[in-house]
């Protein structure tokens, strides 16, 4: 058993009656459904009747010929080139290789070289346990067929034989290793949503290829395979506190074969159930500015690429969404532009895995780019929005979505987000240049009762200057194997934010698991203008996760941004009822160089004419150590993306307090390129070196006054 009595139990707390209802149901129908079970070593299966299947079949949900001229040369050539890699078995599965891309093996970790179950009965699979599947998310990925809607729009685009038999041999392979319920392909429905919208646009984009008729529609696996995973689908859904971007999935995944796979006796009716269930879904897991409530950036991108993805999919069938449904979606697409920085990179809050609904672009493709691009496909792009090129993601989109226009979207790129407790603050030189962008975190910890994707970061700040990170969210780095590394990840010290008594501000459970929440709220924002005209952005927000170690104990952050100078003041107001420990983390990013003396820091980066510095002032009350690639204790590190983990630089603060205590940071832009080689004017002295960039001083604690 990979998780403990503990674990079961405090998940159990985390449920309403309702949801403990509904699993009780699950976990009876699993017992029952076992008699359905097709063993991989049966083959009868593969040439029986197929239950429910109407006589005659074709397939209608095509794309417009005239789509392909739409695609820009430069996007054509980068899907090209994927596919070409995918046929080398050049390509990378989450960070990791997978040379075997031409025959894979669909069970394989290939970081761990251990094979997930491929015979055992899907639901007496723990699929939790990496002694049992190795990376779960390492096996499950290349199963939602991304690299084969790659293939499959190769062909597409080019007619080339090659990439339409490469994908039907796939396909082929795939479902003849994955009968009904054997294997760990069978243990979470959001694999087989994502995968079921991979095979519809695969069947869609080998249109005119002769062999896809005899690849779906006549092919007795093929049905039984589209049949046997609506039917899981409809029968096991995400519920309670697990219905976040999973329950999104699979209601897209079962609407989008419902509509272009119409061959069943059911379907009409798996239409209407799963379109009500995208709808629902949809409105439960976005605030009403727009933003997801998983308190997570990736996934904010990936549901609304979803739901882009089942609007159009309504559309094509004839059947289309609501008209609020399709208004909360572009408000969606639009809270997802306001969110990117000026030089078009999301925030980095909470989880992120790269999770995709459509792959059809090149590798370099940025998805927040194809996300506002398939957007403007459908609903048009704002004056405001940044620049993002037609690729070949958003032409398909577009060409099946009907056009829509959604009122009363905003005039200008919105700054705040109350609902979701996120906040931006904005430099802009007086030549119109951007200096400094800041997020402020003041929100829900995440969503539902388990906040699965959400992060103990309460009151944390990411800062940018010219596209360089400054001060850095760490990132996810992993969900399974590694939970140590998960914690880390995922915790209060991860953050721009302070850790009290060496706990995070929320209590974790499990890996998708928080037992308390550190939800926070913000007190005041805006932007104030001084009695000398100078301009600045305020925000203040504050959280007392901390209570249940001390009544008392509140933490309180202002944050003031000079609107024309980008100079930031960071003030942290600790209160508590008895003597503390405080931890203030400042985490740099990759890029960022530092030299420490005593609370002054001295921080510089490459920019396009030199490096560029800036100076960081610490709160004199602590005692300041520099971290970088430390393993025990974990600190110092960035994850660049999921599977990935790299050194960067932590400054780390600490001391104890009682009663009330005021810290000061103040970071300022220093315009001035850095002397090479030089160390710079206003650093009086020299450093010693355990100070320098990368070491480890042993901390000590002073008493705060």
């Amino acid at each position: 058993m990979s998780r403990s009595l503990g674990w079961y139990a405090d998940r159990l707390r985390r449920m309403p009656p309702h949801e403990v209802a509904a699993r009780v149901g699950d976990r009876r129908r699993q017992l029952t459904w076992r008699r359905r079970w097709v063993r991989p070593e049966a083959t009868g299966w593969a040439s029986g009747p197929v239950p429910g299947v109407l006589p005659h079949r074709s397939f209608d949900s095509t794309v417009p010929a005239s789509a392909r001229d739409l695609v820009p040369a430069s996007a054509r050539e980068a899907l090209v080139a994927a596919a070409d890699g995918v046929l080398a078995g050049d390509v990378l599965v989450l960070g990791h290789p997978r040379p075997d891309l031409a025959d894979p093996d669909w069970f394989l970790d290939p970081a761990s070289g251990r094979r997930a179950p491929q015979s055992a009965y899907a639901f007496s699979i723990d699929h939790r346990d990496e002694a049992v599947t190795g990376n779960v998310k390492l096996v499950w990925e290349l199963s939602r067929h991304h690299h084969l809607t790659v293939l499959a729009a190769a062909w597409w685009l080019t007619g080339d034989e090659r990439y339409a038999v490469a994908t039907a041999a796939q396909l082929r392979s795939w479902w003849a290793a994955n009968p009904f319920l054997s294997g760990v392909h069978w243990t979470s429905g959001i694999e087989l949503g994502i995968r079921l919208l991979s095979w519809v646009w695969v069947r869609r984009l080998l249109e005119g290829w002769p062999g896809a008729p005899a690849l779906f529609e006549d092919n007795a696996v093929a049905l039984h395979q589209i049949r046997w995973h609506q039917e899981h689908l409809a029968a096991f859904r995400s519920t309670g506190s697990s219905a976040n971007n999973h329950l999104v999935a699979e209601a897209c995944g079962r609407l989008a074969a419902a509509c272009a796979f119409p061959w069943f006796a059911e379907s009409a009716r798996w239409r209407t159930d799963a379109a009500r269930e995208l709808e629902a879904s949809l409105e439960a897991n976005t605030f009403p500015s727009g933003v997801n409530r998983e308190q997570a950036s990736d996934y904010h991108r990936f549901v609304t690429e979803l739901a882009l993805l089942g609007l159009a999919e309504a559309d094509r069938s004839g059947r289309p969404l609501s008209a609020a449904t399709k208004r909360l979606v572009a408000g969606s697409v639009d809270a997802a532009a306001a969110l990117l920085d000026p030089w078009g990179r999301p925030p980095r809050q909470g989880d992120g895995d790269e999770g995709r609904g459509l792959v059809a672009d090149g590798v370099a493709a940025d998805p927040w780019l194809t996300l506002l691009a398939t957007g403007a496909a459908v609903f048009g792009a704002l004056e405001w929005w940044p620049r993002a090129d037609a690729g070949v993601t958003s032409v398909l989109v577009g060409a099946l979505a009907d056009p829509c226009v959604a009122p009363d979207r905003p005039a200008v790129a919105p700054a705040a987000f109350p609902d979701a407790g996120i906040h931006l603050l904005r430099a802009v030189s007086p030549e119109g240049e951007p200096l400094l962008w800041c997020r402020c975190d003041g929100g829900p910890q995440g969503f539902l009762s388990i906040a699965a994707h959400g992060h103990a970061d309460a009151l944390a700040l990411e800062v940018r200057s010219a596209g360089v990170d400054l001060l850095v969210d760490p990132g996810t780095y992993c969900y399974h194997g590694e939970p140590q590394w998960r914690s880390y990840f995922r915790s209060t010290r991860a953050h721009n934010t302070v850790e009290v008594d060496g706990v995070s501000q929320a209590v974790e459970g499990g890996p998708f698991l928080w037992t308390t929440h550190a939800d926070a709220e913000v007190d005041r924002a805006g932007e104030e203008r001084e009695a000398d005209g100078r301009r600045r952005q305020v925000w203040v927000a504050h959280h007392t996760a901390y209570a249940r170690l001390d009544a008392q104990l509140r933490h309180t952050r202002h944050v003031t941004v000079e609107t024309c100078t980008g100079e930031l003041v960071v003030v942290d107001t600790l209160t508590g009822g008895t003597r503390h420990s405080a931890r203030l983390s400042w985490h740099l990013g990759p890029e960022v160089t530092v030299a420490l003396q005593e609370s002054v820091a001295h921080l510089s980066w490459p920019g396009t004419e030199g490096r560029r510095q800036a100076w960081l002032q610490l709160p004199e009350q602590l005692e300041w150590t520099v971290h970088r690639g430390r393993t025990d204790p974990v600190a110092g590190w960035y994850s660049p993306w999921f599977g990935e983990r790299v050194p960067t630089t932590t400054l780390v603060g600490v001391g104890d307090w009682t009663g009330v205590v005021e810290l000061r940071t103040a970071l300022s832009l220093d315009s001035r390129l850095e002397a090479a080689g030089e160390t710079p004017e206003t650093a009086q002295v020299a450093l010693t070196p355990e100070l320098a960039l990368g070491g480890n001083v042993p901390p000590r604690v002073r008493e705060l006054p």
